[in-house]
């Protein structure tokens, strides 16, 4: 049976379909999550009313920014990164527009359970993945399966505080936390800093030879460690896999 997929994050919609373990077609889509969490769950009924013109499925996969009740798939919790998703109810919205059964996770728990069958978590009953994008997203896989806690909100490392001497929770509830230092978004906000014209990861990493650059984001990358540090003395975890589109640059590797 052919699989409608799509991964909701907070700054692209990709999608594609599933098939025998291979993906095909896939394209990407900004999410406008600025716009709102209604705007965002309008898009990705777009993207799959225009993919079943093209294709036949027969079910619908969705892996999601935010804490999902993959049971209900419903969000329990989004924050100002895709503003008022928080509540939305993902699954009965797309059975009722599609009638296809509908599976939502969280983008990480899915990450996790996609490396566990085909990428760098497979033979290990224990790893932890953790991706970097516009917030820092979290899994834990144990004994073979996802750690999802007592309320489906297990392994949110970004919220680890990591400069207490910054937390302000009444202004921002993730002020202080490991996602505003060493996110990828945190980078690239750092750096426009310096230069209004890196505007992403890319271009950044375009700029390593500027001693400034570098600098910077040696400095993101040590934010990066104090987080793992942590995760990996409280998990004590057999492998740490990274993602997010910026973990391909071969020099975090390195200085990691």
């Amino acid at each position: 049976m052919n699989t409608m997929t799509l991964d909701i994050g907070g700054t692209a919609i990709k999608s594609g379909i599933f098939k025998n373990g291979v993906l095909s077609d896939v394209t990407e889509t900004p999410t406008e999550a600025n716009q709102g969490g209604a705007h965002v769950v309008e898009r990705a009924i777009e993207i799959i009313e225009d993919y079943r013109a093209r294709h036949d499925f027969g079910q619908i996969g969705i892996s999601t920014a935010g804490q999902v009740n993959p049971a209900t798939g419903s969000i329990i919790y989004a924050n100002s990164n895709i503003p008022g998703y928080t509540g939305t109810r993902l699954k009965d919205t797309m059975e009722k527009t599609f009638g296809l059964k509908t599976f939502v996770e969280n983008d990480v728990n899915a990450a996790a359970i996609g490396e566990s069958a085909f990428g760098a978590g497979r033979d290990l009953d224990d790893f932890v993945c953790l991706t970097y994008g516009t917030g820092i997203g979290g899994a834990i896989f144990t004994k073979g399966r996802i750690y999802s806690g007592s309320s489906y909100s297990a392994g949110e490392f970004g919220a680890i505080v990591t400069h207490p001497n910054d937390r302000n929770p009444e202004k921002d509830m993730f002020s202080g936390c490991y996602e505003r230092y060493a996110s990828a978004a945190a980078l690239v906000k750092n750096a426009m800093l310096i230069n209004p014209s890196l505007s992403n990861g890319r271009l950044i990493f375009e700029h390593l030879e500027d001693e400034t650059v570098r600098r910077l984001i040696d400095d993101w990358i040590m934010e990066i460690i104090y987080g793992l540090t942590s995760v990996i003395h409280i998990l004590n975890p057999s492998c740490v896999i990274l993602g997010g589109g910026i973990m391909q640059q071969p020099y975090i590797f390195e200085r990691l």
